[in-house]
């Protein structure tokens, strides 16, 4: 794989057998939508995003329901063979969950503690401390995940008002930005206070705006060695959230910054929840710093392609290729890092279709209407008639099994 800038050094942080950070390989993680209550609904969705290539899941724990029902969740995916790690996402009454509900507590791989909601209750509690007590309590690492959204009001006041005072004061955005930093750099250093170990921390500070998350992980970066969790959050739907997710976490991922990523796409009505794991796998494997499934290369159209053929066939061995992943990653190891070329005139065609290791060069318009396939740089078969779809399947089929290495004979 090519690489980026050198990454930026940080603390291993174990999740359940999954590393973040310490140089690490960048760690993809989603978030189910399910009712955590929905015991079935729940594990299946988990299930799905496991398989989809989700390293790490993390799940709302709101309610007491929800808290009772995770250890089931748990047990449910071990008996299936998932052992993806489960994060806990608390908010407000986390500190209650976590102490009421000690399988609860057990059974998460990991907690995530938003400090903007955490403080102290009406009854003078320190929530934060009960919280990090548990985690240390029960080995469990922590996410500090600050969110442009619900910030300590009483930073930003503070922070607003030394502003104020400045021969040169910043503008609002500026002292935003700096609270949300501030927050995170401040938590996790009361969590090591508190006795959390420096390598069971993990820091997010979510913003909604491309500009604002590039800038905020730049300065986070520079002042600490924490592991980084990156995200856009509310990314928003269809390509305006891939957009918009890819700029801001490119940019970073370029830079060495970020040791697990999130992509919070809102789901099209009925749409896969899966779909964010496949962008930001496909964010780490277009850069070069990961492979999950092998890539097609495919031709854009123009007026030499009139035909649909070449993108139906595209769709299809792309599609194929990603269906077959799940089965393959159990059986041969590397074939993920296999390309493959559908391409639709004699133009660029052969040439792609050589320099992958499987390609094939569909006729375009006018052109003789055969469709050479070229393995390993070499013409190996040139496909005509009605079945060319199925028998590239096949060819793909045979190339997988006599390159890629079986873990089972290894």
């Amino acid at each position: 794989m090519s690489q980026a800038a050198q990454r930026r050094a940080s603390p291993r942080v174990w999740v359940e057998g999954i590393a973040i950070g310490g140089n690490a390989p960048v760690v993809v993680q989603s978030m189910t939508n399910t009712d955590t209550a929905d015991i079935s609904g729940t594990t299946k969705q988990v299930f799905e995003l496991a398989e989809a290539g989700s390293e790490l899941v993390r799940i709302t724990v709101n309610t007491s329901e929800a808290a009772a029902a995770v250890p089931h969740i748990r047990r449910r995916l071990d008996a299936l063979g998932c052992k993806v790690p489960l994060i806990g996402d608390f908010h407000y009454n986390g500190h209650r969950l976590l102490t009421e509900f000690p399988d609860c507590a057990q059974a998460l791989a990991k907690y995530r503690i938003n400090p903007g909601n955490v403080g102290k209750n009406r009854k003078g509690e320190d929530q934060f401390a009960m919280m990090i007590g548990v985690a240390i309590k029960y080995d469990k690492p922590v996410r500090i995940g600050v969110n442009w959204g619900s910030l300590d009001q009483d930073l930003v006041v503070r922070l607003m008002d030394e502003n104020a005072k400045s021969p040169q004061p910043k503008d609002v955005r500026e002292i935003t930005r700096e609270a949300l930093i501030v927050s995170a750099l401040d938590s996790a250093m009361r969590a090591e206070d508190l006795g959390l170990p420096h390598d069971r921390i993990v820091l997010s500070c979510k913003v909604s705006e491309v500009q604002d998350l590039i800038a905020v992980y730049q300065e986070l970066a520079k002042r600490c060695d924490y592991a980084l969790h990156l995200g856009l959050t509310e990314a928003g739907m269809g390509s305006k959230g891939i957009v918009a997710s890819t700029a801001a976490l490119a940019v970073l991922l370029q830079q060495g910054i970020g040791d697990t990523i999130r992509v919070s796409l809102t789901p099209a009505p009925g749409g896969a929840r899966t779909e964010e794991v496949v962008v930001a796998q496909e964010i780490l494997q277009t850069m070069g710093l990961r492979a999950f499934a092998p890539m097609v290369t495919a031709c854009p159209g123009c007026g030499r392609t009139t035909s649909t053929v070449f993108q139906e066939l595209a769709q299809s061995i792309q599609g194929y290729l990603r269906a077959q992943m799940p089965v393959w990653r159990e059986q041969y190891s590397g074939v993920e890092e296999m390309t493959v070329a559908v391409m639709g005139c004699i133009v660029n065609g052969p040439g792609e279709s050589k320099m992958a290791n499987i390609g094939i060069s569909l006729p375009g318009t006018g052109e003789t209407p055969s469709a050479p396939v070229y393995v390993d740089g070499e013409k190996t078969v040139t496909l005509r008639g009605d079945n060319i779809a199925a028998e590239f399947q096949q060819i793909v089929d045979d190339y997988v099994a006599r390159k890629y290495q079986s873990k089972v004979d290894a």
